[in-house]
């Protein structure tokens, strides 16, 4: 009798605690869900914009100043980004403020509207734990409690914006601590991002998925391509990493004035652009990534060192000033390279991009779960063994380098031994 009125009582907490975090999802979820939608198609009308009037890149020096501008006098001079999002799903004593919301909303519109190099999914992880922690408090929760609200509005934002729901609900459960996976965040993350995603619909936002026609043989001679592309996949990775960290440090080292360093980086993004003679680099290259993914792209289209292009143009943009988020830019690498690769090496190049997508994205961030959920949405379950195959031993090989230097790899990616070590 004791034993049951015992379960009873489990029972009943349970629930309690379940209908408590269920409520909440809907409400956090509903909320960033309708806020990223209005981000994603403010970005889409900004791209639009400067895509049809070239000029507008020529104001990115005045955009600079005016983000610069914005962050000083919301006394975010020392704003972390994506970092900061991090370090508080590990820590109660740090948390993105509300302010970061709409700061982060303003300036990734005005770097895409100017042709800086970004993304809008990382963007969407800071907007989505900004609005969750904010909600938190609006509701009175305790700081463990704002941890998991704010992974739930990260959860929301990346779905609305990607239309992955799956990946969505999987990766703030799985970003901040290499080797360990939050799964007591996992429902409410469900239930956030199913709700965002069919927010975001009805906001007429359209998943960028494509379904594959798989043309090869998983066999010895594609399992042999497949484990190149998946050593030169982590050597992207590697390099886009350590570019993005060394051109933040040399920056900030030898420009150390913020108005004079995000002037410099938007000359430097002028000067580039002019070069290069087009604007392929600028914003998020979605239309590249289109034409890799699709396999039409070709060496006309999509130059072989189109992704050595990206990452310079990201490195520098990010590290002057202008905000945005690295996510695209690692699907626009990962896409050209494996286009590429898959003309060379005599094998489908759009089968190539995909893999490239997932596995260099699973490689910058260390979130391999993630990019293989992120890959099925995207392109369908025809070319598992490619993708998984691919996205594994990218990982493995990616070594303990990362894009966000607050990421911790708790346990080894080689051995099960505890390193407890920050990625470089």
């Amino acid at each position: 009798m004791k034993g049951q009125e015992s379960y009873l009582k489990h029972v009943g907490r349970n629930a309690a605690f379940s209908v408590k975090w269920i409520c909440i999802a809907l409400l956090v979820g509903s909320v960033t869900g309708l806020c990223a939608s209005v981000f994603a198609k403010a970005i889409g009308f900004a791209t639009s914009l400067r895509l049809s009037h070239p000029w507008i890149l020529y104001a990115m020096p005045a955009a600079g100043i005016l983000i610069v501008s914005l962050y000083r006098l919301a006394d975010e001079r020392t704003s972390r980004g994506t970092n900061m999002v991090i370090d508080a799903i590990r820590s109660d004593d740090e948390e993105p403020p509300l302010r970061m919301a709409p700061l982060i909303f303003i300036a990734t519109v005005l770097t895409h509207l100017t042709g800086g190099s970004a993304g809008r999914e990382g963007a969407a992880l800071q907007l989505g734990g900004s609005l969750g922690n904010g909600i938190g408090h609006l509701l009175r929760l305790p700081a463990k409690d704002r941890t998991r609200s704010m992974m739930i509005g990260m959860s929301a934002a990346f779905s609305a914006l990607f239309g992955t729901p799956l990946a969505a609900s999987v990766m703030p459960t799985e970003i901040s601590t290499v080797g360990i996976i939050y799964d007591s965040a996992l429902v409410p993350c469900v239930i956030a991002a199913l709700t965002a995603n069919v927010i975001a619909g009805k906001m007429g936002l359209e998943s960028e998925a494509v379904r594959l026609r798989i043309v090869e043989t998983f066999g010895i001679r594609t399992v042999f391509l497949t484990l190149i592309l998946a050593i030169l996949c982590a050597a992207a990775g590697i390099l886009f990493c350590v570019v993005m960290h060394q051109t933040g440090h040399v920056m900030k080292k030898r420009l150390k004035n913020e108005y004079v360093r995000v002037i410099v980086g938007s000359v430097m993004i002028i000067l580039l652009t002019l070069l290069v003679g087009d604007q392929t680099y600028n914003g998020t290259g979605s239309a590249i990534i289109e034409l890799c993914k699709t396999g039409n792209a070709t060496a006309e289209n999509v130059k072989s060192y189109a992704f050595l292009l990206k990452i310079l143009f990201t490195a520098i943009t990010l590290s002057c000033g202008f905000k945005g988020g690295e996510i695209v830019p690692s699907l626009f690498i990962g896409a050209t390279l494996g286009s590429t690769f898959g003309r060379v090496a005599g094998m489908d190049p759009a089968l190539c991009a995909c893999m490239g997508m997932g596995s260099v994205f699973g490689a910058v961030t260390n979130c391999p779960i993630t990019a293989l959920l992120i890959s099925f949405e995207l392109f369908g379950f025809e070319g598992m063994p490619f993708l998984l195959l691919c996205i594994a031993l990218t990982y493995l090989f990616s070594g303990h380098y990362g894009l966000y230097s607050a990421q911790k790899i708790r346990y080894n990616k080689y051995d099960p031994g505890r390193i407890d070590i920050f990625t470089h």
